[in-house]
């Protein structure tokens, strides 16, 4: 029974096979659409699940409130972990690890690579899923200097030796490390991640500051003990810092993993639930629109069709047919197409995928193996297939029998007001995200377009390592000789990056009870020509300047801060005088860390290159990358050989903090685009019903005299004016939902009518090169063939 059904159905399919390949090819894209942007949700609301205890793991954060808003920061002391550990019963375990992940070179003979990765308690492995495929978690740090990495890692060094354990590895060029467990390399969507683990108590040893409460430069997690809730915790800790340290600022807050990727948006102290979680609902949205685009594809040529298909329901309603058996019967071919598109989407998305992860940087599959994914195609398989016909079913099995087989034609215009109502609903939808890409990638062109405040061409951040640091004005004299460099200057921290922060400073007038939150940046005195910062009043560092009393340059709003008249010989200090210095130069202000919000105000102060941590180097213009890179190369393996050279492009750094804003930009782009073409499969096969159903009109207004462009004109007036009315439909509800998503950014465009204009004259002629082609070939047809009938 079942092959005689799909005989049928494919039979059908056949008869109408202009019109059928419309339809499955409009469902097809809006179903490998819609399944591209559910396995890229699927990804994103996964991840941190490979953590068997993700719903009992937190990372504790900071609230530190200032005058004109509320801080939120990762960064805790050094001594909060064990401290909470062994002080709040509602605690199974913490651990310590470096923040973010930190860059060493790992040597085996003559293979040296930088590897990433992080110093961390060993309850790291017991609190996270980092299974073991070598050692164990229990034995994993007994000894000071040991390492545990990756399968990945360990296949660098040893290849496919079975067994690495005990084997040594060379850190930085000093110290042998022994090799004390592999464990297997972490999914995409994993959050706490690394080449290699080390003990947290090596970097501890390197940073006498950690012993400071007041000192803040780790990551501290926690996981609870069943039944424990986070506000219980919270409540303990809320002034855990502040009593150790009187001066701080911080109120310690437990933040959930389950909350780590997609909402990590906090304004004023608060999670503001917005974050990665935007682009997802965001994309959920758009997969939705396009499947009902497609569906509407479907109702529209279904309903267009009826008169071909209307003795047939006349002859099977007289045979005894009921009405349920219909519309039971129009919703099963809804339902066949809906199947055979998606085996032809499955097709499309196995096509693409590659590209498609490339697009979203991830390792996406299809994976029709998982009955989860091919329960979720079935489902949305059913979902368009019975929102698709179930209109057409109702429609077409309402005819009334006696009218259909007296040759009384069968009334249309109710389908025809429905069918143009769901016209204007598809290119609306259309539209709207055509307006919605524009204003996406404005916005993003906007803040890249930003004056920073100092110059990102041309320059070159190198991390210091292993000789540089002692060999840096040789370094830096064979720079300049070279002919391909312009400047090299030291600095504690990336320009472009925060750095350290601090607060209770104060100075001469400064209100009673302010606080202010001041970032501290250590660079040498080359640092402002190489970076491009101005000096705007007084003089530059220098290095007699790290001697007591100290002396400082200060930013323009730092200065603006200290009240009226010149900051130059003003003193700004802490409030027992344990630093004290004078003021000799203004900078201008400039952007770092948020890219669309307004920075702190900054110190500088001048450092030796034993403190420094980064060297830039500024390339003089117009130069040959390639050459220069080579130039600066030759010189650091000279004085740095046992390193290989390893560098970054500020400008690629500065566009590396948009990947988010650009994968949205990216992927608007490709689902607007998808979303006109499937609108424009629906357009082109009403068009060529509407040609079809009034060629003989226009065969007697040929004969009559009319002309081709007259007719052209005539049979393209319809759907223009529905494309029309989607713009006047569409631009206020675009200008509502992305003036809504601009005020989420500090530093954001004003929306222009002119993008209005553009979105509205590109669906117009789209529209217009879709339907002219069967209004044309319409007219260009023959008059005596269409009227032979007559």
């Amino acid at each position: 029974m079942l092959r005689n059904y799909i005989k049928t159905m494919w039979r059908s399919l056949a008869k109408n096979r202009g019109y059928s390949f419309l339809n499955i090819g409009g469902l097809a894209i809006g179903i490998a659409c819609a399944s591209l942007i559910f396995l890229w949700v699927e990804d994103e609301v996964s991840f941190d699940s490979v953590n068997l205890k993700k719903d009992r793991l937190y990372q504790v954060w900071e609230n530190q409130k200032y005058d004109t808003y509320t801080f939120t920061e990762s960064s805790t002391p050094g001594l909060m972990g064990p401290t909470m550990k062994e002080e709040l019963p509602g605690i199974a375990n913490t651990c310590r690890t470096t923040e973010g992940s930190t860059s060493l070179l790992f040597s085996k003979g003559d293979k040296s690579v930088f590897a990433k990765g992080r110093y961390a308690d060993q309850s790291i492995f017991s609190m996270f899923t980092m299974p073991f495929v070598q050692g164990n978690a229990s034995s994993a740090f007994k000894q000071l200097r040991s390492v545990v990495i990756t399968e990945a890692t360990a296949k660098k060094f040893f290849g496919a030796e079975k067994n690495v354990l005990g084997k040594t590895i060379k850190v930085d060029n000093k110290l042998e490390y022994v090799v004390t467990g592999v464990i297997k390399d972490f999914p995409a969507n994993t959050s706490v991640t690394g080449e290699w683990f080390m003990p947290y108590q090596i970097y501890f040893d390197q940073s006498p500051w950690l012993k400071d409460w007041g000192s803040q430069s780790t990551n501290t997690f926690v996981e609870l003990k069943a039944g424990t809730t986070p506000e219980s915790i919270n409540k303990q800790i809320f002034d855990y810092v502040k009593k150790r340290s009187p001066h701080s600022l911080g109120h310690p807050f437990l933040f959930a993993m389950t909350n780590w990727h997609l909402y990590n948006d906090f304004k004023d102290g608060r999670m503001t639930g917005g974050g990665q979680i935007e682009n997802v609902r965001m994309f959920t949205l758009i997969a939705w629109i396009i499947l009902f685009i497609a569906c509407i594809n479907f109702m529209n040529l279904a309903t267009a069709r009826s008169e071909k298909r209307a003795r047939e329901v006349g002859v099977r309603k007289v045979l005894g047919a009921a009405k349920k058996l219909l519309v039971l019967q129009f919703i099963g071919e809804a339902l066949f197409m809906a199947f055979v598109s998606a085996v032809v989407a499955s097709v499309i998305v196995a096509l693409v995928l590659p590209a498609f992860n490339l697009l979203v940087q991830k390792q996406l599959t299809l994976g029709l193996d998982n009955p989860y994914h091919l329960i979720g195609l079935l489902l949305i398989t059913a979902a368009c297939g019975l929102i698709a016909g179930s209109y057409p079913s109702l429609y077409l099995s309402s005819f009334n029998p006696v009218s259909v087989l007296k040759g009384i034609k069968v009334k249309d215009s109710g389908a025809a007001y429905i069918r143009k109502g769901l016209v204007v609903l598809q290119f609306t939808a259309s539209i709207v995200l055509i307006i919605s890409t524009i204003i996406v990638y404005q916005q993003i062109q906007h803040v890249k377009d930003r004056q920073l405040g100092f110059n990102k061409d041309n320059l070159i951040q190198i991390d210091l390592q292993g000789d540089m640091a002692k060999n840096f004005k040789p370094i830096q004299h064979e720079l300049f000789g070279s002919g391909y460099v312009a400047n090299v200057a030291l600095a504690d921290h990336p320009i472009i990056y925060g750095g350290n922060n601090s607060s209770g400073l104060t100075w001469d007038g400064k209100a009673p009870g302010s606080e202010i939150l001041i970032s501290q940046r250590y660079v040498s005195e080359e640092f402002m020509e190489t970076s491009g910062l101005k000096i705007l009043e007084g003089r530059n560092l220098t290095l007699a300047d790290t001697a007591n009393p100290l002396r400082t340059v200060i930013t323009q709003s730092l200065a603006k801060m200290m009240g009226k008249g010149s900051a130059i010989g003003k003193t700004i200090h802490s409030e027992h005088d344990t630093v004290k210095a004078t003021v000799v130069g203004v900078v201008n202000d400039y952007v770092y860390g948020n890219m669309y919000g307004h920075p702190d105000p900054v110190m500088f102060w001048s450092t030796t290159p034993q403190t420094a941590t980064v060297m830039y180097v500024r390339i003089k213009s117009n130069n040959d990358y390639e050459k220069s890179l080579a130039a600066i190369q030759s010189v650091l393996k000279k004085y740095n050989p046992a390193y290989p050279f390893d560098y970054r492009f500020v400008d690629d750094q500065f566009n590396n903090m948009f990947q988010s804003e650009m994968l949205v930009s990216k992927l608007s782009r490709v689902f607007a685009a998808l979303a006109i073409v499937i609108s424009c499969l629906g357009l082109f096969g009403l068009a060529a019903y509407t040609a079809e159903r009034r060629i003989k009109e226009i065969g007697i207004r040929k004969v009559l005299g009319a002309s081709v462009p007259g007719l052209a004109r005539l049979l393209s007036m319809e759907f223009l004016q529905l494309v029309i009315l989607s713009c006047l439909v569409a631009f206020p509800v675009a200008y509502w939902a992305m003036d809504k998503w601009l005020k989420t950014y500090q530093y954001h465009i004003s929306i222009n009518w002119i993008v209005f204009a553009i979105a509205g004259i590109t669906a117009i002629v789209i529209a217009l090169a879709t339907i002219s082609f069967q209004s044309v070939k319409a007219a260009l047809s023959n008059p005596v063939k269409s009227l032979r009938s007559e």
